[in-house]
């Protein structure tokens, strides 16, 4: 599974959107793919979130941001 989406998350939840995506892009895998989806949810770009979402193959969250950042740090932990 890697780091990465992790510490992504970490990053976005330290409010650097940026570090976070930077990291999110380095994971071409469904994690990665997933949480890079979500980043881009968050910026306000839901066409690029979207096209994440096909590609982790997940159905676009329609959790708020906060609950959507919570399900994806709890699966990540527990596949870690």
């Amino acid at each position: 599974m890697g780091t990465r989406p992790l510490q992504a998350l970490w990053w976005d939840a330290k409010g650097d959107w940026a570090k976070a995506h930077e990291c999110a892009q380095q994971r071409d895998d469904t994690a990665g793919m997933h949480v890079h989806a979500y980043l881009h949810r968050k910026e306000g770009d839901q066409s690029n979130a979207e096209y994440w979402y096909r590609r982790s193959k997940a159905a676009p969250s329609t959790l708020t941001l906060d609950d959507e950042w919570q399900e994806l740090a709890r699966t990540l932990l527990q596949q870690s």
